[in-house]
């Protein structure tokens, strides 16, 4: 099979949208020529990209494997194209970050460090997007960029995937809850959780696990520091759920365990949203090429 990133535009352009004509639009093709190539990949696939009598268009599962490909690969190449224009344009301009994930400090300084070599005359500057309303500062252009989990369709915003992680439950060694090999919404009713010192409908345990399950805690501690919270759960202080990413070193740590929440696991995504004028900005595609690698470097130390 011979894969080029044509196909993987072509791909992704017919999932966005539900139909070839529309996609073909998108492409700047004929519906013609979008169709003749799809059916040449199929015959190379030897199976069926598409449910044809779905209405919208909708992706086999054999499509939905080259989606992904097309998700993480066809960012990593626009990026790779800005950093080459920026070659061109100029490396001044202003980036200031609004953040609404009290843990994301633990990667994004890294980030910025390797940014600021290669981009000195951007002016960078970091605000907790917690202490007030991170996205519609950026629609007024107080910010340029905002690190976020959730979402929004928004006119003119633009939210582009950095990278998947997974909230883990994290309790002592000799916590009665570490012989589990998952926990559910259930386990929390006894338990003191330690938290980050922000609203509820920013916390994944709450927004995800327990919320949506009706379960309220023993009690609930807010704990402004990640090295705090991972030395009282290790005491025996309470429980925890963190980003994966931050108990990296858990498993050289023989004070306290990580379980995942449920047994399936949960996964969210974080993004990077910008105003989508500035999206393809050098010193923004950098950055965002920056923040979907530190991550995952520190998610498999």
């Amino acid at each position: 099979m011979r894969l080029e990133l044509r196909h993987l535009r072509t791909i992704r352009a017919i999932h966005e949208a539900g139909g070839l004509a529309r996609a073909a639009d998108l492409l700047n093709t004929t519906q013609s020529a979008l169709s003749h190539q799809v059916k040449g990949l199929e015959e190379q696939v030897g199976m069926e990209l598409f449910v044809r009598r779905s209405r919208p268009l909708r992706l086999s599962a054999a499509g939905m494997k080259l989606l992904r490909l097309a998700e993480r690969v066809l960012p990593e190449v626009a990026a790779t194209e800005a950093e080459f224009r920026a070659l061109r344009s100029g490396k001044s301009g202003r980036m200031h970050i609004a953040i609404e994930c009290h843990a994301c400090f633990d990667w994004l300084l890294p980030v910025l460090e390797d940014f600021r070599k290669a981009w000195p005359d951007v002016d960078v500057d970091i605000r907790p997007g917690l202490s007030f309303d991170a996205l519609p500062a950026l629609g007024r252009e107080d910010v340029d960029l905002v690190i976020s989990s959730d979402p929004e369709d928004l006119d003119g915003i633009t939210f582009t995937p950095l990278f998947d992680y997974s909230p883990v439950f994290v309790a002592a060694a000799n916590h009665p809850l570490a012989a589990r090999p998952y926990v559910e919404a259930e386990d929390f009713r006894d338990e003191l959780l330690i938290t980050y010192p922000v609203d509820r409908s920013r916390l994944d345990v709450f927004t995800e696990l327990l919320a949506p399950a009706r379960v309220e805690p023993r009690g609930i501690r807010p704990v402004e520091l990640t090295a705090v919270i991972l030395m009282l759960v290790a005491s025996g202080r309470g429980v925890s759920v963190l980003p994966d990413w931050v108990v990296r070193e858990a498993k050289y740590n023989s004070d306290y365990i990580t379980r995942p929440l449920t047994r399936e696991g949960i996964t969210r995504r974080m993004y990077a949203a910008t105003r989508a004028e500035d999206a393809t900005r050098p010193y923004i595609a950098h950055f965002i090429r920056l923040a979907r690698t530190e991550p995952v470097k520190l998610q498999r130390q």
